[in-house]
């Protein structure tokens, strides 16, 4: 039975009325109005809102496994279930191949970057993995190197190259408290001291607290000494407003399943066009030609519904704006975070740099650092008050809770978070 709070935020999230077949479309962005000024007009934000279908029974602040469809993709993609089971195999030996193409061209437009540099894939994990295997500048006495907070199918592909090219594997601690300087400063620190690092994996925006990281400065420290690096904005991209250029980066990974609102199973890797060579064709597959980054993907036959529902997703992120999208993730961050950053035993595992973070804050209750302290943590914030978020481990210090709003995610409904953080710490401190 929900009581308190918990009725509070059942009521604060209830869903609004169900939405007709035919969704309109986000609202249009007033003209005159700076993405500052938009993310705090709650009207605009609950008609945003409205063309999503979220469950009533609780706050969802755990936004950060994928991202729900907005109606309008929802509907395109059930509408390509549907035709891609009625037509079968003759849409994908006759149409596909173009759509496909489109849906790169799209992409790169969004992204800045050539369609020839992109490959589809089922999404950043795989695209992770295509690019750390068939890496191939490595050496047997070389090393490679990721971090405590790096996403862990990215970390067991780097350990994988032990076997895989003879190489060493190097780690390293992001710091904490991570300012802008500290972080330069420790990974200045750490490819000085590990001189036989070629490879490094870089997250843009990681995982497991949120943080994101100066990368076109890291990776111009990183090239300066011979090191190459592969990007991971699975989280970042559609989150933030940035192209590929912004990240300087020859080889990074992409999720559109999660802050771009399209189907499960749909991301895409980038390999700059002067450094395909670099990267084996997956498996040595023949079906392109080696000069053509589809050839570093094999997926098999996979389900190319959401891959067709792209450009719709695409259409909706365009609808509001990059700009808009970060300013009001970066809003509601804001909104929470700041009425529980001094309250006595609640450590912010993000920085107060706007630059360094976006929707996602991981937070700590001093001394609760371990995996159970932190699933209690988590259990008790939903048990209580209908809150859903997610323990995370990895960091230095230990465990944490991470907090994802999303763009239907209201402001009262991160006030009740905020409510419960301060009242959960007063209860530890007992």
């Amino acid at each position: 039975m929900v009581t308190g709070l918990g009725a509070a935020a059942v009521s604060a999230v209830s869903s609004p009325a169900p939405l007709p077949q035919a969704a309109p479309g986000p609202p249009v962005v007033p003209a005159g109005r700076t993405p500052g000024e938009l993310a705090r007009d709650e009207t605009f934000w609950a008609a945003v809102a409205r063309q999503y279908r979220v469950s009533p029974d609780f706050v969802n602040l755990e936004n950060g496994y994928y991202g729900i469809m907005p109606e309008p993709v929802r509907l395109a993609y059930h509408r390509n279930v549907d035709r891609l089971n009625e037509l079968n195999s003759h849409l994908l030996r006759t149409s596909y191949a173009d759509r496909a193409t489109e849906v790169r061209k799209r992409v790169a437009a969004v992204l800045g970057a050539s369609h020839e540099e992109i490959a589809l894939t089922r999404g950043g994990t795989e695209a992770l993995q295509n690019l750390i295997g068939g890496y191939n500048r490595l050496r047997p006495g070389d090393a490679v190197m990721y971090t405590d907070l790096d996403y862990h199918s990215g970390r067991y592909a780097m350990n994988w190259l032990r076997t895989r090219r003879g190489v060493d594997v190097e780690r390293m601690a992001v710091p904490e408290p991570a300012t802008r300087r500290a972080v330069l400063d420790a990974y200045a620190r750490a490819l000085r001291d590990r001189p036989r690092v070629r490879l490094l994996l870089l997250s843009h925006m990681n995982n497991r607290t949120g943080l994101v990281l100066p990368v076109a400065e890291i990776v111009a420290m990183a090239r300066a000494r011979g090191v190459d690096v592969i990007v991971d904005a699975a989280h970042s991209w559609g989150q933030l407003d940035f192209t590929v250029d912004d990240l300087g980066a020859d080889f990074a990974v992409f999720s559109l399943h999660k802050w771009m609102g399209a189907p499960l199973g749909s991301g895409f890797l980038y390999i700059r066009e002067n450094r395909l060579a670099d990267v084996d064709p997956a498996f040595a597959d023949e079906t392109y030609p080696a000069g053509d980054i589809r050839s570093r993907v094999h997926s098999g036959t996979m389900d190319v519904a959401p891959i067709l529902t792209v450009g719709t997703a695409l259409d909706f992120h365009d609808a509001l704006g990059a700009g808009p999208k970060q300013a009001r993730l970066r809003f509601l961050r804001d909104r929470w975070v700041h009425q529980v950053i001094d309250v006595p035993g609640v450590e912010i595992l993000t920085p107060e740099e706007p630059a360094m973070y976006g929707a996602m804050t991981a937070f700590r209750i001093t001394g609760r650092t371990s995996e159970a302290d932190n699933v209690a943590i988590a259990a008790d914030l939903m048990d209580r008050h209908r809150i859903f978020t997610v323990r995370r481990g990895g960091p230095v210090r230990g465990d944490c809770v991470r907090v994802t709003p999303a763009l239907f995610t209201s402001r009262d409904q991160v006030d009740l978070l905020a409510v419960a953080v301060r009242e959960l710490a007063r209860r530890m401190r007992r």
